[in-house]
């Protein structure tokens, strides 16, 4: 049997399913927290989990090398018509999951979601695809945690950026100006000072995780970002992304916001492809492993660590495509519920809608091509408290469920049941909350913050404690909170999980932390413990309405601001919570229905589909969509050459990746063009891991009529794109 390993590894839980890769059947599925501290530990224990699904299957990793020869995969990729993926227990038309009907997931086992096909025996030698998909891009960046990553911006005019407010805007502080840069006919506008470039690299090569070039007009000729990265490299040996190597679109401002993101997302997800590959290695899979792009096209794992940014949205775009092939729904609006954050995105025609603008995350809009996804930082674990005036507060940034953190950490318990005892006066000092340790520095820190980490690592520290102004002032709140946005320590604190252990629908960890955890933030909201989660519980699920909402009025063009429009606010509230006795009556209906996936979407979904008078749709293997979305796409890899007049001359300009080239004739600068282009995307696209690989060239002449003429018309340019589509290269051979 071929088998195709989707993974994907989300910020609470890692998933991975087994799919039949001839004939897309899903054979297994599994589920394992993530652990991210070491994402290899939940990574691990989800393979492990899922070939453990079937008794007759080896349960323990070994060190054999895959070499079995297959065809050609069967699996639905861009370019051909997408079927629905059949499940081992499900009928072809899968039945809709109806609201009374209980989620395997909250019934408190941890048994595999699949036992599998009758009889089957997989085996991890007979995985010939590795396929996965991750949160971790979108959920670095709604978290706000970012890396030491300077960007260096050549040619750039620093005034204007600081007068239009356009410096403020870029994701990282460290900016650099560089003399230099190009005008838009790709001619150097002046000199590249290297001998600045060079100060400012050694500056920072002790610090800097990665670096971000952006060069004005690059995208017309690279030369001076090549030059840059060749010095960042030679001097510092750290990872360089260039803006010209991420798009070929104008907007000297977006590229450099997309490529400074690309740089503070290099480590994390470097991090987690060689914990995916070492993983592999030990199970004996020999497989290409593949990343999920966040148009849900894949591309080989090393490709991806140079772009990590084009993995933004990955998770989403896998889970629009699994769940379309789960639930077998042409049409809908897919909602995915995941512990961090809550991704809502369309399915037309079979397809997931892309964003041609780019996709935009926690408010960075980028030039990357992703799925038209809307995402909001709302979750299972998303941070739960009261705001000074006591009024509740849900998200965005995620914390670790408290009844998660006690099953690991039982000296919790004490300082909570201290808390229920003596509670805290103030809510701002951080009642039921605790720091804990999160990924490991890549670079040096203060030392202070080196001896902060060192006590992290004998156990959690509650907040409280932390915050008392006898034990600590601004500055170590301050630090604290880098250190948060950096991703090197995590807060614990109640979530709506911890709220569904309290009400009884979600118990697989310490009952009693979440009870305890409510206990004192109820105290502080005046309400009884139950009253308490049930508000937020039912807050979360309006929020989730309020995202869907929100989403259908952005593809209608109206991006809405519920509290800056009074009236729309309070025809959304009748709408979603107005009582049957009051004076306006308000209801939404959505026509298509909602393809709801997730672990925790059975807690909160029908209600959000009672509001919005739609139809429900839970599919099979709905927490694990995300999985199978990994191991369903194809390889895309698309290139963009300009070809422009040169002002009063009868020449024309060609724009390529080496630089420009001029002609006498625009014929001659297509042949040309294609010459070189053709070769160079296919090229990418085997690069990216694609087989069986096919090209096409498409052409847009732009040609305007001269006023006051008849059948006068004058030549502007013309747009060439190069698109090269293949198959993942699957492993080959004969055991």
């Amino acid at each position: 049997m071929n088998l195709a390993l989707g993974i994907d590894t989300g910020g609470t839980y890692t998933d991975a399913v087994l799919v039949d890769h001839d004939t897309g059947q899903v054979l297994a599925g599994a589920k394992a927290l993530t652990t991210r501290r070491d994402l290899a530990v939940g990574i691990r224990a989800a393979i492990a989990a899922v070939f453990d699904s079937h008794p007759s299957t080896p349960a323990t990793p070994s060190r054999r090398s895959s070499t079995n020869d297959v065809a050609p995969a069967q699996l639905s990729m861009p370019g051909a018509a997408p079927r629905p993926m059949k499940t081992a227990e499900a009928a072809p038309t899968p039945p809709e999951r109806r609201a009374w009907e209980p989620d395997p997931l909250f019934s408190g086992q941890d048994a595999p979601l699949s036992a599998g096909a009758a009889g089957a025996t997989f085996r991890p030698a007979d995985v010939t695809l590795v396929g996965l998909s991750t949160t971790l891009a979108t959920n670095t960046l709604a978290e706000g945690q970012r890396g030491a990553a300077p960007l260096f911006l050549i040619g750039y005019d620093r005034s204007l950026m600081q007068q239009f407010g356009f410096e403020a805007g870029l994701p990282t502080a460290d900016v650099v100006y560089i003399r230099g840069g190009h005008n838009g006919q790709g001619d150097a506008i002046a000199p590249l000072d290297e001998e600045a470039l060079v100060a400012a690299i050694l500056a920072r090569r002790e610090t800097a995780e990665a670096f971000a070039v952006s060069g004005y007009f690059a995208v017309r000729n690279p030369t001076h970002e090549q030059r840059a990265r060749d010095l960042i490299e030679e001097l510092t040996g750290r990872p360089v992304t260039c803006g010209h190597e991420l798009t070929s679109k104008l907007n000297a401002v977006l590229r450099a916001t997309t490529v400074a993101l690309n740089a503070h997302l290099i480590a994390p997800l470097a991090e987690l492809i060689g914990s995916v590959q070492q993983t592999l290695g030990d199970w004996g899979i020999a497989a290409p492993l593949m990343v999920v792009k966040g148009d849900g096209s894949l591309m080989r794992a090393d490709w991806a660590a140079r772009r990590p940014v084009e993995t933004i949205l990955s998770g989403p775009a896998a889970s629009v495509v699994g769940a379309w092939h789960l639930a077998g729904r042409r049409d809908g609006w897919v909602v995915d519920v995941g512990g961090t954050t809550t991704d809502i995105g369309a399915l037309r025609e079979g397809w997931p809608v892309l964003n041609d603008e780019g996709a935009t995350v926690a408010g960075w809009r980028t030039m990357v091509e992703a799925v038209d996804v809307h995402t909001a930082g709302l979750g299972g674990d998303s941070h739960v408290r009261l705001d000074a005036e006591g009024r509740l507060l849900i998200g965005p940034r995620r914390a670790v469920p408290l009844c998660l953190l006690a099953s690991e950490h039982p000296g919790v318990l004490a300082e909570l049941r201290q808390q229920v005892g003596d509670p805290p006066r103030r809510r701002d000092l951080g009642a039921a909350e605790f720091i804990t340790l999160g990924r490991t520095a890549n670079g040096r820190l203060a030392e202070a913050d080196d001896e902060l980490l060192a006590d992290l690592a004998r156990g959690p520290r509650p907040l409280l404690r932390i915050n008392e102004p006898k034990r600590a002032g601004p500055l170590l709140r301050r630090r604290l909170e880098a250190l948060e946005t950096w991703g090197l320590v995590r807060r614990a604190a109640f979530t709506p999980t911890d709220a569904l252990h309290v009400l009884g629908r979600f118990t697989r960890w310490d009952v009693e932390a979440a009870r305890l955890a409510a206990t004192v933030l109820a105290g502080q909201a005046g309400l009884a413990v139950e009253t308490f989660c049930e508000q937020v519980v039912h807050d979360l699920a309006q929020r989730v309405a309020t995202e869907l909402v929100s989403k259908v009025c952005e593809d209608a063009g109206i991006r809405p601001d519920w509290e800056g429009q009074p009236v729309a606010g309070f025809l959304l509230r009748q709408a979603l919570d107005g009582r049957a006795d009051a004076e306006l009556q308000c209801a939404f209906s959505l026509p298509r229905p909602v393809v709801a996936i997730g672990a925790p979407v059975a807690a909160y979904l029908p209600q959000v589909a009672a509001w919005l008078h739609t139809e429900l749709v839970i599919p099979p293997h709905a927490e694990v969509a995300n999985a199978v979305g990994a191991v369903a796409g194809g390889i895309i890899q698309r290139r963009q050459a300009l070809i422009s007049p040169l002002g009063s001359e009868s020449r024309v300009r060609l724009y390529l990746p080496d630089g420009v080239h001029d002609f006498a004739l625009v014929e001659a600068a297509v042949e040309h063009a294609q010459a070189v282009m053709l070769p160079w995307v296919e090229a990418l696209a085997t690069q990216a891991g694609a087989e069986q690989v096919v090209t096409q060239m498409t052409r847009y002449d732009q040609i305007a009529p001269v006023a006051g003429t008849v059948g006068g018309e004058v030549y502007l340019g013309t747009e060439l794109t190069f698109i090269a589509t293949g198959r993942p290269r699957v492993a080959r051979g004969a055991s």
